[in-house]
């Protein structure tokens, strides 16, 4: 049986390819034992709260115990009630169209794929030690891997399931053969949430566990995943459900106006200021504030943000006493926070008091057997809107083709949840008077190139192998051909020397971002390889006196200074308003 133990960095996404996936101190944001993530600076009123997590049960499915087993599951059917359903492949699976019943978590057993374009003769899937081999000889159904016809046995081995293989059966069904949990725990609740991939269980999991628990959450993971969803729930189904919920995004706030938006201010507190404004903190009082992209907080705020998580006091701008306020905090950030402390551009007291929980949301192309379950959600939702929902009936030509649902699922999704919704969006308005949603050609245009892991739109050759002998061994019946390596596939750090590194450093205006395409790392690498240099110099190390001596050599122009004192030009802003330096 093909299975292995799921390590705690397989099981909370955790990736260094990941924008951000550093835990706050160690042991953080692991997710094995809720009071784990909270931090040890908590001050001694939340020792309750500590204690009331620290007695909740682990999930299971989170637990490193928990197996990564080979599944197929469904990601297109005519029948949509069987999308997400699942079988895992033990040891050995006949496909066809009468075996094996398909089950999803917490329902059971459901169906077998019972479409009468599929052979009752099987498709045979084994599992080996080391992959799992797919025998397509004694049956008719057409079955196509990623694109590609099988006419033999092919052996899929563990680094193709793990990004997953897709199968197009008889052009009708598509399924995703790849590993996952071999335990699924499920929570009841949804949470708005569409997906029963692991990865979504242990967000829901953590939604169940936190909500009730009035203490701050801080929900990490890549732009577009859904952490607003998931923001919504928690207060949804938390003790202030009744209450107010205020939403506010750091990135749009004027850093000379933030301090109005989140507390308020008096009149006459600065010109234009002809009345009193009641800020978003007032608003939520005794219910919910969402920060979402708290990262771009201004670095002048975070002080008196994080005065107000500790004292629940709170001043208008131009007040003169003090309000205490009520509010529940949760905060989002798809940027790397503990970069940004190395930066000088955020607080680490403050990380420490938002993230009294941390929530990872894992990104599209980690849990690609949802894809399906969450595109015929988007259609449907499209198609109710413009009164067309019959199109999705079951028939002879379904009007989802599986060769498109197989596209979809093999893109890696840089914009995550939201891109595929727009994708859908697009692609219903521009099929709703067509036979079919769209033609793979007309989906390839709609899709622009993504880079995430080294995805350039086309999947690597599939390795053509056949069983042999009596020992069950798998030996090539020809030479496999090596898969294509992408030409932006990740370098190991390890192979950047400090000269190289500096030179790129220095060629791209020390921008991190532009300086991990360059060397072709991943930017967590990068941040890795940064820290361990002794040369590279940061912007926290910056002194006010270094600073100021610079700007006076270099005319009072930012960007030269900043090349100067090799650092980024954004670095050294942010290095400026935390030593509260004018320029």
């Amino acid at each position: 049986m093909m299975c292995d133990n799921l390590s705690s960095g397989q099981n909370r996404h955790h990736n260094d390819e990941a924008i951000d996936r550093q835990p706050l101190t160690e042991g953080a944001g692991s997710g094995r034992h809720p009071g784990d993530a909270l931090p040890s600076c908590y001050d001694d009123e939340h020792d309750h709260l500590l204690s009331e997590l620290s007695t909740m049960s682990p999930a299971p499915r989170c637990s490193p115990s928990n197996e990564l087993c080979p599944a197929l599951t469904i990601l297109s059917h005519p029948r949509v009630e069987l999308i997400s359903s699942r079988v895992f492949v033990h040891s050995r699976v006949e496909l066809s169209r009468n075996t094996p019943v398909f089950s999803q978590p917490g329902l059971g057993s459901i169906s077998a794929l019972d479409d009468r374009f599929l052979s009752r003769k099987p498709v045979i899937f084994t599992a080996r030690h080391n992959g799992v081999e797919v025998d397509p000889r004694r049956s008719r159904t057409q079955v196509e891997a990623d694109g590609q016809v099988l006419t033999d046995p092919t052996f899929f081995d563990i680094d193709r399931l793990q990004g997953g293989v897709t199968l197009c059966l008889s052009k009708r069904i598509t399924l995703l053969l790849h590993r996952t949990a071999s335990l699924h725990s499920d929570t009841g609740e949804q949470f708005g949430l569409i997906g029963n991939s692991a990865a979504m269980n242990c967000v829901r999991r953590d939604i169940a566990t936190v909500a009730s628990v009035d203490i701050p959450v801080l929900i990490r993971g890549e732009s577009g995943t859904g952490k607003e969803l998931i923001a919504r729930a928690i207060h949804q189904h938390s003790t202030r459900t009744k209450r107010h919920y205020e939403a506010v995004n750091m990135a749009t706030v004027s850093p000379s106006l933030a301090g109005s938006e989140l507390f308020g201010h008096v009149k006459g507190a600065f010109t234009g200021a002809d009345r009193n404004h009641e800020g978003c903190f007032a608003r939520a009082d005794r219910g919910t504030l969402f920060l979402d992209e708290v990262g771009d907080t201004p670095v002048d705020i975070q002080a008196q943000l994080l005065r107000v998580l500790e004292t629940s006091d709170m001043r208008p701008v131009g007040a003169s006493t003090s309000v205490s306020v009520d509010v529940r905090i949760i905060s989002a950030t798809d940027v790397n926070l503990d970069s940004a402390i190395a930066g000088g551009g955020f607080r680490q007291a403050l990380l420490q008091r938002l993230a009294g929980f941390q929530i990872h949301v894992p990104p599209l192309r980690e849990r690609r057997e949802d894809i399906g379950a969450l595109f015929y959600f988007f259609v449907r939702a499209e198609l109710e809107a413009l009164g067309q929902v019959d199109l999705l009936a079951p028939g002879n030509h379904p009007w989802l083709p599986a060769a498109v649902v197989a596209r979809l699922a093999r893109y890696n999704w840089p914009g995550n949840v939201r891109q595929l919704r727009n994708i859908a969006r697009q692609l219903v308005i521009a099929g709703r008077d067509k036979s079919e949603i769209c033609s793979l050609d007309d989906l390839e245009r709609l899709l622009p190139p993504s880079m995430v892991n080294g995805e350039s739109g086309s999947m690597p050759p599939i390795g053509v192998h056949a069983a042999s002998g009596e020992t069950g061994d798998i030996a090539p019946a020809q030479p496999a051909p090596k898969p294509a390596v992408p030409a932006t596939r990740y370098r190991d750090p390890s192979e950047v020397s400090e000269d190289e590194l500096l030179a790129a450093l220095r060629d791209h205006s020390y921008r991190l971002a532009a300086t991990a395409k360059a060397l072709k790392l991943s930017r967590t690498s990068l941040y890795a390889v940064v820290d361990q240099s002794s040369r590279v110099r940061k912007a926290s190390d910056l002194s006010a006196a270094e600073i100021t001596a610079a700007m006076g050599r270099t005319g009072g122009k930012l960007a030269d200074a900043a090349m100067a004192l090799e650092v980024s030009t954004h670095a050294l802003k942010l290095r400026i308003r935390a030593l509260g330096m004018s320029r």
